[in-house]
């Protein structure tokens, strides 16, 4: 994850930052309100201790990827109006693939969902969409190959 920058849409930012507000008051709560069981119960590990540890130290990984992407982020803006016929990220594309039409936003890989028309820059058809414009066609070689003609680039990220 490291030097990786992380697309993403203001909505999402915030919503990161909401849920890393949250986990930092977990721990906080955890650390201060609840002291850590003993190691040893008998001459045996305290299972209790154990799942502690475990609770604690899936807590602060989570902490530590929340906290790289908000310092390793890079915000989904409106591009300029001489760049709005290209495809970028966060842009809405209308396409056809052989005669059946359809559409997607193309967003950062944390906001992807398919299911919802949002597609990754760094998916195959995302990757190759990229940098193009209205009326091109663009071959993807995913296990087929599939033709897409670009209809229409629209931009409404917020």
């Amino acid at each position: 994850m490291d030097g990786k920058t992380f697309y993403i849409t203001k909505k999402k930012l915030q919503e990161l930052k909401k849920e890393y507000e949250e986990l930092l008051d977990i721990e906080r709560k955890k650390a201060l309100g609840q002291e850590a069981p003993k190691i040893l119960e008998s001459e045996d590990l305290n299972p209790e201790f154990v799942s502690f540890q475990e609770d604690i130290g899936f807590l602060r990984s989570r902490i530590d990827e929340f906290k790289n992407i908000l310092e390793h982020h890079d915000l989904i803006r409106i591009p300029a109006k001489d760049k709005q016929g290209i495809v970028g990220l966060g842009a809405k594309v209308k396409i056809d693939v052989d005669g059946q039409k359809d559409e997607f936003v193309i967003v950062g890989t944390l906001e992807a969902n398919p299911a919802l028309g949002k597609i990754s820059n760094e998916s195959p058809v995302g990757k190759a969409l990229l940098g193009h414009k209205v009326g091109d066609e663009i071959v993807v070689s995913s296990p087929i190959k599939i033709t897409y003609k670009i209809k229409s680039i629209k931009y409404e990220i917020s």
